[in-house]
């Protein structure tokens, strides 16, 4: 781990990370389907535990671009202190649109997240029975590009999220956090695919001029029942 300190005021936090899911959706009838979505972030690579994250929602597809969806979903932080054990809940509720396009055989999709969240707040390695309330919005960006002929091979994918927060506990970090992700996308059966590449998540902590920069190895896999 690296800390550097920025024009003399920002302090940069240097991180790696090495994150995997599953993604689902797992249609009821032609319109309604159940979102179900687990996660697992690794400090380094697979080196010890960062988070745990599962999510759960009933979501509604209006036709091949446009769907909406809502749910509930729980994260599980470790603390990041030495010699801490104490794990953080955080429950989230969340409402989610999202639109898919296609541009010159290029699959746009774009998707606005709200979520509500309530975190643990720990003090001295043990949970104090209060949380902190954030409302956070995520606008997505992605695309997946075709660089081959044979439908088969993978094909580029590229994607940026931004999330900004607000809250009364919201002083400093009104602008929360990027993702930007580059590498590949591949499917393995008519319902299975995957991407894997690299992603770059810069994250402007709670406190003032505190700033992570993380390296994530990320592997997606996105499941669709019908």
């Amino acid at each position: 781990m690296l800390v550097l300190p920025v024009f003399g005021q920002k302090m940069v936090e240097h991180k790696t990370y090495t994150w995997v899911s599953i993604n689902s959706s797992l249609f009821i009838n032609k319109h309604f389907y159940i979102q179900a979505d687990a996660h697992l972030r690794e400090n380094n690579v697979f080196t010890s535990t960062s988070f745990l994250f599962a999510r759960l929602g009933l979501g509604y597809q209006v036709d091949n671009q446009l769907s909406f969806s809502v749910g509930y979903a729980n994260l599980l932080l470790s603390p990041t202190k030495t010699g801490w054990s104490t794990l953080a809940d955080e429950e989230r509720i969340f409402e989610q649109v999202q639109l898919t396009t296609e541009y010159r055989k290029v699959k746009i999709l774009q998707r606005i997240r709200n979520e509500q969240r309530w975190r643990d707040i720990i003090v001295n390695d043990a949970k104090t029975g209060e949380r902190k309330f954030n409302n956070r919005l995520r606008y997505l960006l992605s695309a997946n590009i075709p660089i081959f002929k044979n439908k088969k091979l993978p094909q580029l994918s590229i994607a940026d999220e931004l999330a900004v927060q607000f809250g009364k506990d919201v002083i400093y970090n009104t602008f929360e956090q990027n993702r930007i992700f580059i590498g590949v996308k591949q499917k393995i059966t008519h319902s299975l695919s995957f991407d894997a590449g690299y992603m770059n998540v810069f994250q402007q902590k709670s406190s003032i001029n505190s700033y992570e920069n993380a390296s994530v190895i990320r592997l997606f896999f996105y499941y669709t029942l019908k």
